[in-house]
């Protein structure tokens, strides 16, 4: 799939609810765009926007407030990993059952599902890390929160790359970047809320209510389409299971999609360790306080909010390989400022490349896997990068706490190091098949 830039469109002429494009448009590269109204694309667009806005908001406040919930249930720093393992071991299975809840529910009823699922789940952490403080309970709301977030991750990015495809423009990492935005209003909602010394259930507990409300309002923009597994029309052709099944298993044999994979598996494996110790290795790695923690991690999400913003004419200017390989570049020197500084700005520089190191590689990869002509095949695809994505998100923070109560927590993120470097050698596959068609 190739992206071009929209140069003919102004602002208001992409938000125009009563524009319209017709079944003959087409991208520069000859490949149809949609047939379907603007006011639906850009309902559509909005609507896949606010799920990750409210995903990205669920995670940075259960991350940003993880110091305090540590102290409150007495827990090591193996014992922070462990709780993090049981809400990874939850999003894995929500990973791994995400295509067949989507298949059998459709986007719209299985999104809103999830999402109500991670609200609960936080409920049941805000209560077992300060009102009833439990292990077993923080564990358990881990659990649900790691499934509803894990299934519905798959899902947000699956009708992303559709979403993007119709549109006929670059905005996968914009609709990333409404995750970043998302996590920023976590991280500096989690602050003040620490900051004013209000408990961990109140703070969370409001968070669930309006993830719970939102997304019930969000999805109901969601479009249904047979071709992505949605059942919801009573006359849409579906194939048998046995031939969904063997589609989504085939695309595990593709070695360009594998290494797609790997540039995720790296860039996925730093971001999501900072989101889970980024805060902790301020505290205790730097001996700084728990509110320079918490301001220090909204660094880092408004780097990466801000590098997803304006990624997207960047890789349309200079390709997908070519700012996969920077950003890993980038990626590599920030982690080592924060790992081996000591001043306050060096450590907020280091911070600030790390999130922009990490900006790009999981909306691009996205992109990427969907470069296919066959729909149905599209979405195999995205979901089965997504897993590996967040498969990473999911297993490196427990491994970042087993090394970091070995080794210490700074020394723990060196892995990241290595695994930025082997993501920027493996960009070469996420090359865009369409310029590659015009090079011929």
């Amino acid at each position: 799939m190739s992206h071009q830039p929209d140069t003919g469109s102004t602002m208001a002429e992409n938000l125009d609810p009563h524009a319209h494009i017709t079944a003959d448009a087409a991208r520069a590269d000859g490949t149809p765009t949609s047939a379907r109204p603007r006011r639906e694309l850009v309902a559509w667009r909005n609507a896949i926007f606010a799920i990750f806005f409210l995903s990205g908001l669920s995670l940075a406040s259960w991350v940003a407030r993880l110091p305090a919930v540590r102290d409150q249930v007495e827990l090591s720093t193996q014992g922070v990993g462990l709780i993090i393992l049981a809400g990874s071991i939850g999003s894995i299975v929500g990973l791994i059952a995400a295509p067949a809840i989507m298949a059998r529910f459709g986007a719209r009823l299985g999104m809103s599902a999830m999402l109500v699922t991670v609200a609960i789940g936080l409920v049941l952490v805000g209560i077992g890390g300060s009102i009833a403080p439990s292990v077993p309970l923080v564990a358990i709301g881990l659990v649900l929160f790691g499934f509803g977030n894990g299934s519905v991750d798959v899902m947000m990015n699956v009708e992303g790359a559709e979403a993007e495809r119709e549109l006929g423009k670059t905005v996968m990492p914009l609709m990333h970047a409404f995750f970043s935005f998302g996590t920023v209003a976590g991280a500096g909602l989690a602050a003040a809320a620490s900051a004013l010394g209000l408990i961990v259930a109140v703070h969370l507990g409001v968070i669930a209510a309006v993830i719970a409300v939102a997304v019930v309002v969000a999805v109901r923009f969601v479009p249904l389409r047979a071709e992505l597994g949605d059942d919801t029309h009573a006359d849409a052709p579906r194939d048998p299971w046995t031939v969904r099944l063997k589609r989504s298993l085939s695309v595990w044999t593709d070695a360009r999609l594998l290494l797609i994979g790997v540039v995720m598996l790296g860039m996925s494996f730093a971001e999501g360790s900072a989101n889970d110790w980024l805060a902790l290795a301020v505290v205790d790695g730097h001996g700084f306080d728990e509110t320079t923690a918490a301001a220090m991690f909204t660094v880092f999400t408004v780097a990466i909010t801000a590098a997803r913003v304006l990624g997207g004419p960047f890789i349309d200017r200079f390709g997908r390989v070519a700012m996969l390989q920077s950003m890993a570049a980038i990626g590599v020197v920030g982690l080592a400022l924060f790992i081996f500084g000591s001043e306050p700005w060096v450590l907020i520089v280091g911070t600030l490349l790390w999130g922009i190191g990490c900006s790009l590689a999981f909306p691009v990869g996205m992109s990427a896997a969907a470069d296919v002509p066959d729909r149905a095949d599209a979405a195999a695809r995205v979901s089965a990068v997504a897993m590996i994505g967040y498969c990473a998100f999911l297993v490196g923070p427990p491994l970042i706490g087993f090394l970091g109560e070995q080794f210490g927590i700074l020394n723990g993120l060196l892995l990241l190091l290595g695994l930025m470097v082997v993501a920027g050698l493996a960009a070469p596959a996420a090359r865009e098949r369409s310029r590659q068609r015009r090079a011929g």
